[in-house]
């Protein structure tokens, strides 16, 4: 579960059975009617489909969801006219994208939430991810972001299908 921290809209805590964490969540808080580039997380529960994770970085990840190593060749389209709008698609790709090897380390480890993928809608939001969190535990743009300590402790209880609460 997720809900808000009493401090900023842009901060949260992970509950995961009697552990909690902080996390950072969109920059302009939650909504019930997400809508892309909004910079707000969706209020919803959300099943966790698959995850990424930079081998050149990181050693084997200690889950059952299924991971799979992040290529230079990942981008996740975030072009809501493109037919692989809010899709893992491979570079070369012209439409608007995010690059999932990327140069900090947002992505080392990020976590694939089932928003607007399994059943897409145009402007409902891209590239909802849990993912490493910004030093000073900046705000997302619409993900739940964890320090890397907590999604290590977090990470051995995941597996496809868990429901990730966004209160």
């Amino acid at each position: 579960m997720v809900r808000p921290a009493p401090s900023k809209i842009s901060r949260a805590i992970v509950q995961l059975g009697h552990l909690t964490f902080p996390a950072a969540i969109g920059r302009n808080g939650r909504t019930a009617l997400k809508r892309e580039g909004d910079g707000k997380s969706p209020i919803s529960t959300i099943g966790l489909l698959r995850g990424f994770y930079r081998g050149d970085r990181l050693a084997g990840i200690a889950t059952a969801l299924p991971m799979q190593r992040t290529r230079k060749s990942m981008l996740w389209c975030d072009e809501p006219r493109s037919p692989n709008y809010n899709r893992l698609v491979k570079a070369p790709f012209a439409p608007s994208h995010e690059e999932m090897m990327r140069k900090d380390s947002l992505y080392d480890v990020c976590l694939v939430l089932d928003w607007n993928i399994t059943s897409r809608s145009r402007n409902r939001g891209s590239a909802i991810f849990m993912h490493l969190i910004r030093p000073g535990y900046e705000p997302t743009a619409g993900c739940v972001a964890l320090h890397p300590r907590d999604m290590r402790r977090v990470l051995p209880h995941l597996r496809k299908g868990t429901k990730i609460r966004i209160l």
